[in-house]
């Protein structure tokens, strides 16, 4: 990783969630935090996902705004500051264990029943900051208990299922850890077990850092700043 002051790291992450003790998720009801989140991303209110619109079916379209489709579950209010879809960019380790700039954009919705989706769809950048086409793809589902028990599981394009347990740092920032690693065939041969966090910076963007376990030690893998585009 470079040695830029604002990259997005574990520490910044926290250190940005720990500036907002205020906002206590359990302290706003399911209204007064759709209304902060209106507040805090006006530009991208009005923005959702589209509908397939390929034919009826009897349970709602995804929506990955609050504002629209069905109510967000009530057991999802410590995650809904997700829920969005969010664009940016990152840097990234490859199998060779060379730094790389991504594009990526990622997509957190929900259909009102207890769980959140995950999608993720990521681009290389070449040193002139020109996209040089697809690269790695996740999807999954996030759930959190009544008792702040997160569960992430997903599947990547590279061959990669994995899920992931953790907790809420506070209402801004989620850490988690991963329990269970499965590698395909021909998937990455050298990929350890992990540490994720996400968190809104100051700013309101959307930062979030995976760590790998190399060579006995913790190491920066990918990490990214999003902005929320819809809302």
């Amino acid at each position: 990783m470079s040695e830029n002051n604002n990259e997005t790291t574990p520490e910044n992450i926290e250190t940005t969630a720990a500036s907002h003790p205020e906002n206590d998720p359990g302290k706003l009801n399911g209204n007064d935090a759709v209304n902060q989140a209106a507040e805090q991303w006006k530009d991208a209110a009005s923005r959702n996902i589209p509908a397939l619109e390929l034919g009826d079916t009897p349970v709602p379209d995804d929506t990955a705004n609050l504002r629209q489709g069905p109510s967000l579950h009530d057991g999802l209010l410590g995650l809904l500051p997700l829920v969005g879809v969010w664009q940016g960019e990152g840097q990234a380790h490859d199998t060779k264990g060379q730094e790389y700039t991504f594009g990526q954009q990622l997509v957190i919705a929900h259909d009102g029943e207890n769980y959140l989706t995950f999608s993720s769809r990521t681009w290389k950048i070449d040193t002139e900051g020109k996209p040089e086409g697809p690269s790695v793809r996740e999807t999954g589902f996030w759930r959190i208990s009544e008792k702040d028990e997160i569960e992430v599981t997903y599947t990547s394009s590279t061959g990669i299922v994995e899920i992931f347990y953790g907790e809420p740092f506070n209402d801004r920032a989620w850490q988690l850890e991963s329990a269970s690693t499965m590698v395909t065939e021909t998937g990455p041969k050298n990929l350890g077990p992990g540490k994720r966090m996400y968190g809104l910076m100051p700013n309101n963007n959307l930062g979030w850092v995976d760590e790998r376990m190399v060579d006995g030690e913790m190491r920066p893998y990918m990490s990214a700043e999003l902005t929320r585009i819809a809302g």
